[in-house]
């Protein structure tokens, strides 16, 4: 299977990228299809044994629509400015039709007369016709053009209503002039009407252009980020070169201000690089031989030679772009409904025409009031506001996210955080540093072992394993300068311990908690009594067996994080219930609870029972975001209502959890959770405008209170306060 986003022309409202997700999604050999109205894009995904890239798209023009050829040599930052042309082609457009329509507006008011001339017509009224056809026919050319090409394939839309709207007021009002020249019979025609109707609609469409630009401003910036050149190290020689001619392991030289051009290791050198666009962190990071970098970062101090590891869609910048363009182009479900009006929203509008100027004209046999009620009708009802309601609220959503370090993998994520009720979090890495160290090393007195030797028998067995309780041992070990001994049949047991047999001795090693020792039918007494003596220090409590004697135990703690209790005190001011998950024993982890104030502690769960123990707090009533490091945690973040992974920035795409966080900081959690719940409350609120607009103006038409000029105006800016509204989550 493949995943392509195409940008898709020529779409004017919701009804045509409903129009286009059905048709693809139809398509033999595409699994799914979902296409944005607000962004103008299609995330189309497809079996590459049955379709090329071409077809899905031939499938789309065939539909009547263009799509947008990568102006690109496959280089993902380059910024395509499809969106600036069509802004300044919709500006010049309302323009131009805006100086031809004016004559006409002024000519509604003082009705200006010269006199007549040939075929018994006024001059101006030769002027009418002509700046009328202009307006009508070649600055609403888009309208008729897209409205023709609807029809072909037996279907409406906007275009449709507009074009329909429009040239029923044009061809009628012909029609009069017809009838003055030919038969000197005189009535008011409504060619201005038509013009201003064009004029007005242009500008709106001018203005939703321009906020829907905003509203994806910053996916635009990170696509702006990359650099162009880079400076490739070649037998000691700097050369310029091109961004897509760098290869993995090359070495490029990077100065001080200067831009880290792809993902890499730094070969040589020392410097603070500023890590803002990517994390959202102000601070600067220090940086030194060995440390990973990362593309479109800046270089602050100091000159780096850098290896470069990852290119093209590899870096992380361009894991950042795909995941929040992914996200920008999905849907949240609660736009299933728009979706669904969308759909049949112009043919109904259209019928609904229709049946205004038969019962009118049946009632008052009026022509030219029934018609012009039922053009009100086709003019002021928006499909747009509807389209536009949920995907620019969720642009403008993952578009602040993004500059904050909060990575949204899909729209749905906004819709979940509404009614959840409590936070779960992982203890380990999450509310603790996730660096612990040894604090202190208690020998069993039974037994003829120094702390030394505890310590040397516990990193032995600790050496192979990467848990970070291992690696705290580990670390003492080195510290204290003890040589190890060299083990064989070694054994991490998740959740429990580690164990191994001493090469030397043939001596059964162990490292673990009790359920490890009561597993292995070893005595417990000791182990109980220091696992509830009070005056020992807090900490994990680890113990190390020599054959089947428990010969000492380690305790290792785990630092706090600083931002841990105000994250909770926060949450708690949100009205949510804090759980902790932890598989320490009860005791230590309650001391970790007590001291941020945490409302559950659930102690001594394995790795494999998290994701239930989740499931199970679910099924008792509680909606629930689970918060962890987005690898070991990954099934718990699955399960959860919402999963939020404290970032790793090299495994974006990894995660499992819905949001991750590209700084490890915790605060950060509350900032996502209040930025979901804004977006999601702009969304509802821009559905209930959209919708009660129409409810309210199509009715208002339909009884002739408004006119098609007014009609024509609402019609506009009624998709820009949708947008507007969905910016104010974008500007906050």
């Amino acid at each position: 299977m493949k995943k392509t986003i195409i940008k898709i022309t020529g779409m004017t409202c919701a009804s045509c990228a409903l129009s286009n997700e059905k048709i693809l999604a139809k398509s033999k050999g595409i699994t799914s299809a979902n296409v944005n109205f607000a962004n103008k894009k299609a995330i189309v995904e497809y079996d590459e044994n049955i379709l090329t890239e071409a077809q899905v798209k031939k499938i789309i023009i065939d539909n009547g629509y263009n799509v947008e050829e990568k102006i690109d040599d496959s280089n993902i930052h380059t910024h395509h400015t499809y969106e600036e042309h069509e802004i300044i082609k919709t500006r010049n457009a309302f323009y131009g039709a805006g100086i031809a329509t004016l004559p006409l507006l002024l000519e509604m008011f003082y009705k200006v007369r010269i006199g007549k001339m040939f075929l018994n017509l006024d001059y101006i009224m030769y002027l009418h016709v002509v700046l009328g056809t202009i307006v009508v026919f070649y600055f609403g050319w888009r309208f008729h053009k897209m409205a023709f090409k609807q029809a072909i394939h037996l279907k409406a839309n906007m275009d449709t209503l507009v074009s329909i709207g429009t040239l029923s007021a044009y061809f009628y009002s012909a029609w009069l002039v017809v009838q003055a020249i030919f038969f000197n019979i005189e009535k008011e025609g409504y060619l201005e009407t038509a013009a201003i109707i064009i004029t007005l609609i242009l500008l709106g469409k001018y203005f939703e252009a321009r906020a829907s630009g905003q509203a994806s401003e910053a996916m635009k910036k990170l696509m702006e980020l990359g650099v162009k050149k880079a400076r490739l190290l070649i037998n000691g020689e700097e050369r310029e070169i091109d961004i897509n001619d760098i290869k993995i392991n090359d070495i490029v030289v990077v100065r001080p201000s200067e831009k880290i051009p792809l993902d890499g290791i730094i070969e040589d050198g020392e410097s603070s690089l500023d890590e803002s666009m990517l994390t959202g962190e102000s601070l600067p990071i220090e940086k030194k031989k060995g440390d990973t970098v990362f593309g479109a970062t800046i270089n602050q101090t100091g000159l780096l030679k850098i290896k470069i590891t990852q290119i093209g869609e590899g870096t992380v910048l361009a894991q950042i772009i795909k995941t929040v363009e992914e996200a920008q182009g999905s849907k949240a479900p609660i736009q299933k409904l728009a979706d669904k009006i969308s759909g049949i929203f112009a043919p109904a509008v259209i019928v609904i025409a229709i049946l205004t100027f038969a019962i009118q004209y049946f009632i008052s046999d009026n022509f030219s009031s029934s018609l012009i009620n039922a053009i009100t009708v086709l003019v002021i009802a928006c499909p747009c506001a509807l389209g536009l309601a949920t995907p620019t609220a969720i642009m403008a959503g993952t578009g602040r996210g993004s500059k904050h370090g909060i990575l949204f993998k899909n729209s749905e994520s906004f819709e979940r955080a509404k009614n959840i009720t409590m936070v779960v979090f992982d203890k380990t890495g999450t509310l603790t540093e996730g660096t612990p160290q040894v604090k202190k090393i208690i020998p069993n007195p039974q037994f003829k072992f120094e702390e030394a030797q505890v310590l040397k028998i516990g990193a032995s067995v600790a050496k192979n394993s990467n848990h970070p309780l291992s690696m705290a041992i580990n670390q003492r070990a080195q510290q204290d300068n003890i040589e190890l001994a060299e083990l064989e049949n070694f054994q991490e047991l998740s959740g429990r311990g580690v164990s191994g047999t001493c090469k030397t001795h043939q001596t059964a090693l162990m490292l673990g908690n009790k359920k490890l020792l009561t597993e292995n039918n070893i005595v417990t007494d000791w182990v109980d009594k220091i696992i509830n003596q009070d005056n020992l220090d807090s900490g994990t409590r680890l113990f190390v067996t020599h054959g089947q004697n428990v010969i000492g135990a380690i305790i290792i703690a785990d630092k706090i994080r600083a931002e841990s209790a105000q994250v909770i005190t926060d949450l708690k001011t949100m009205g949510l219930k804090i759980t902790m998950l932890s598989g320490d024993n009860l005791k230590t982890a309650q001391e970790v609870a007590d001291k941020l104030n945490i409302d559950q502690v659930i102690a001594e769960v394995l790795p494999a029972e998290k994701s239930e123990t989740i499931k199970k707090l679910q099924s008792q009533g509680a909606r629930i975001i689970f918060v962890g490091d987005g690898i070991n945690d990954a099934p718990s973040l699955v399960q959860a209502d919402l999963g939020i992974a404290m970032g790793n920035a090299t495994d974006i795409a990894k995660e499992a959890g819905q949001i991750i966080l590209m700084q490890d900081n915790l605060s950060k959690v509350v900032e996502a959770i209040k930025l979901s719940k804004n977006t999601f409350t702009a969304i509802k609120q821009n559905l209930f405008w959209a919708f009660f607009y129409n409810t309210v103006a199509i009715p208002l038409a339909i009884f002739g209170v408004l006119n098609p000029i007014i009609a024509s105006a609402a019609m506009g800016f009624s998709s820009v306060s949708v947008v507007l509204n969905s910016l104010r989550i974008y500007k906050k």
